[in-house]
């Protein structure tokens, strides 16, 4: 199976904020906020193994910044690592300042989704080539998470993942 870069499979949603889509603070609803992000991340990952995908799992979730009314916010998704049937979906979300027009990072979200056939069998993706260096640091962290989910999750035994061992064994 080929591989390919995060950028093959990176998507960009751009939108506004509206009223309806606030809270009484006048700032994005976090819900409202999770949406976007599974579907950026959904797209990018159905781009990257060009079959159905479905969310797994949420992995982490970062709300820095209030996004508020009337803002324009980026979605960011890109690939950051892909495994046998699943691809972790590293998001960052972006905000224009209204007066400068200056984009910044206002939140990040990890997601994790699989690829399944017709019938709903999970099914192997392509792998991923990391190009950038912050591309990397995500690929190389990519398997650690997983382990961390793995282990929290009850799936694995701590001491068989050797990633997180590693961070703490010399």
């Amino acid at each position: 199976m080929l591989s390919k870069t995060p950028s093959e499979s990176r998507t960009i949603m751009t939108d506004m904020v509206l009223p309806s889509e606030t809270n009484p603070l006048n700032n994005l609803f976090g819900g409202e906020l999770l949406a976007r992000m599974d579907r950026a991340a959904s797209i990018a990952a159905r781009r990257h193994s060009r079959r159905i995908t479905v969310t797994a799992s949420v992995n982490h979730v970062a709300f820095n910044r209030s996004v508020p009314v009337g803002s324009v916010v980026t979605v960011e998704a890109k690939i950051s690592r892909a495994f046998k049937t699943s691809m972790e979906v590293y998001i960052d979300v972006w905000m224009e300042d209204r007066y400068t027009g200056e984009s910044n990072k206002a939140n990040e979200a990890i997601y994790t989704f699989v690829a399944v056939d017709d019938t709903g069998k999970p099914t192997m993706v392509p792998q991923v080539v990391p190009e950038t260096a912050l591309e990397i640091e995500r690929f190389e962290g990519a398997l650690r998470r997983k382990q961390l989910s793995l282990v929290l999750a009850g799936k694995m035994e701590p001491s068989e993942a050797t990633e997180l061992r590693a961070l703490f064994i010399k």
